[in-house]
C-alpha cells in the first residue's frame, strides 16, 4: 500500500467521479483509475461500485475512507515537523495549565528548554471545561487537571501525575501563624475566604467536606476573585484564612501572611493529566508529549522546593 493510492482513493471519495479526481490531483485518469485498482487488489475488496455513468463507495470503501484519511493526516504532520526541523524549529506544544504548579512548571519549562529547544510551550489557562474541550478538538496538546478524575471519555484519558498539598493562610500575627501545623478544627473560629465554586469546585468541596468531617460549618468570609487580593485581606490583619497550594506557598514572600501546613492527613488534590487519545499520530506533540510525562514523572528534590 502506498500513500500516493491513498490520496488517489481520497480524492475519488470526495468526487465520486475519477475525471474530477484526476484533474484535482494533476494527473491523468488511467493512473488514477491503475493505483485504485492496485490498491483494491491489495485489499482484496471492492472499494468502488462503477458503472458508465456513477462512482459510489462500496460499504468497504465507506468503512476504508477514516482510515485513509488518518493516515494522509498523519503524514501532513510528518512533513510540517520534518520542515521545521530543517528551518531550525520544531513547533508548538499547546499545555492547558493550572494554578499552584510551582516548582513542577519551572522543571517543565526547563526540561523543553535543555531537551527540546526548538519545540516552543505555549501555556493557555482556561476554566477546566474549556480546557478539556480545547484539548478534545484539538487545540490543546494536553491539559493538567485536578480533583476527582472522572471516567475516560472517547476523545480523552487521564494519567494520574501527583497528589498536590494544600496549606492554610492565615494573619502573620495571629497566635495561630505560630503553630506547626493546624488542624482544620483550629481554624473553626475565623471566616473562611475562599473564590466561587464555579471557579474551582474541586477545591471548594475538598475544604469544605473537610470542615464538615472536622465537626463545624465554616464561618463564611467575603469572596474575591483573585488569589492575590485574598492575600492582600489576610494580610491587613483582618482575622480570616483560606488555602494556598503548597507549591505557591513555598514560592511566595508575603510578610504579613504565614502560611501553616495541615495536620495529617491534611488536604490534596489529586492532578493528573489529560491528553488526547491519538496523541501520538501527531509527530510534534507525541514529542512534547514524551517530554512532558517524563518532566512530569521525575520527583521534586529538595534543591527544587527551596529554588
Amino acid at each position: 500500500m502506498e500513500l500516493r493510492q491513498l490520496r488517489y482513493f481520497v480524492t475519488v471519495a470526495e468526487e465520486l467521479h475519477f475525471g474530477r479526481a484526476a484533474e484535482r490531483l494533476l494527473i491523468g485518469q488511467p493512473a488514477v483509475s491503475q493505483q485504485i485498482r492496485r490498491l483494491e487488489r491489495e485489499l482484496k475488496v471492492d472499494l468502488f461500485d462503477r458503472t458508465p455513468r456513477t462512482v459510489r463507495l462500496t460499504p468497504a470503501g465507506e468503512a476504508f475512507v477514516p482510515a485513509a484519511r488518518a493516515v494522509l493526516t498523519a503524514e501532513d504532520a510528518a512533513r510540517t515537523v520534518a520542515a521545521d526541523l530543517a528551518a531550525g524549529r520544531l513547533g508548538t506544544f499547546r499545555l492547558g495549565t493550572i494554578t499552584g504548579l510551582g516548582e513542577r512548571l519551572d522543571r517543565i519549562l526547563d526540561a523543553f528548554e535543555q531537551h527540546s529547544p526548538g519545540l516552543r510551550v505555549e501555556l493557555v489557562a482556561l476554566p477546566v471545561k474549556e480546557r478539556l474541550a480545547q484539548l478534545a478538538d484539538g487545540r490543546l496538546d494536553a491539559a493538567f487537571v485536578r480533583g476527582s478524575i472522572g471516567p475516560d471519555s472517547t476523545e480523552v484519558r487521564h494519567l494520574p501525575l501527583w497528589q498536590d498539598e494544600l496549606v492554610a493562610a492565615v494573619p502573620g500575627r495571629h497566635p495561630l501563624a505560630q503553630q506547626p501545623s493546624l488542624s482544620l478544627s483550629d481554624l473553626a473560629e475565623l471566616p473562611l475566604r475562599l473564590t466561587e465554586r464555579r471557579n474551582h469546585p474541586a477545591l471548594v468541596d475538598l475544604v469544605l467536606d473537610g470542615c464538615h468531617r472536622a465537626g463545624f460549618e465554616p464561618i463564611p468570609g467575603p469572596t474575591s476573585s483573585t488569589l492575590q487580593d485574598t492575600l492582600a485581606a489576610i494580610g491587613s490583619g483582618t482575622p480570616m484564612w483560606t488555602v494556598v497550594y503548597a507549591a505557591n506557598a513555598r514560592m511566595m514572600r508575603i510578610p504579613r501572611v504565614a502560611f501553616v501546613p495541615f495536620a495529617p492527613p491534611g488536604l490534596a488534590l489529586p492532578t493528573a493529566l489529560a491528553i488526547r487519545r491519538g496523541v501520538g499520530a501527531a509527530p510534534t506533540a507525541s514529542a512534547g508529549l514524551d517530554l512532558l510525562l517524563s518532566a512530569c514523572r521525575t520527583p521534586l528534590t529538595s534543591n527544587d522546593q527551596d529554588s
